[in-house]
């Protein structure tokens, strides 16, 4: 897992419409980039629904919102649809970025052991450098939370 301070890990990824999205695009801005299991599960969904709430407060602090799964990008397209988000999915169903991330690690539950993405938020700042890591997140009060870590004065 990278750590606060690095540079954020390139990534080149297909989004929900199946436009190439890399981490350049996001020079000179905020990025949240979260980490989570799978479309359209509670936990997932809660988040994401969340993460769109606030898409105008994270519009006006030059900050932008890209989620991670493994999930397809049909997957990712009919999610947004379904819960009617406006934050940009990105599929990565070989792992390229959650490895680089370092977010597939060992899981439990209900007593079984598995491997599969640890939900995690990353804050990378407008030069390309991880200002900001949330490990294991807990839904409730997340989005809150990673807004709260933006700066609010951009000058």
């Amino acid at each position: 897992m990278p750590e606060i301070g690095q540079s954020a890990p390139n990534f080149t990824a297909k989004d929900q419409n199946g436009n190439l999205i890399s981490l350049q695009d996001f020079a000179n801005q905020w990025l949240v980039l979260y980490f989570y299991p799978k479309d359209n599960t509670p936990g997932c969904t809660s988040e994401a629904k969340e993460f769109s709430a606030y898409q105008n407060q994270f519009d006006q602090l030059n900050a932008k919102i890209v989620g991670v799964s493994p999930d397809s990008e049909i997957s990712h397209g009919k999610f947004i649809d379904k819960h009617q988000l406006s934050i940009q999915l990105l599929s990565d169903p070989e792992h390229q970025i959650i490895d680089s991330y370092g977010v597939w690690r060992l899981k439990k539950f209900m007593g079984k052991e598995y491997m599969g993405v640890v939900r995690s938020t990353f804050l990378i700042n407008p030069e390309g450098k991880i200002a900001y890591i949330w490990d294991k997140v807990r839904v409730k009060g997340h989005v809150e939370a990673v807004l709260k870590k933006l700066p609010a004065n951009l000058d």
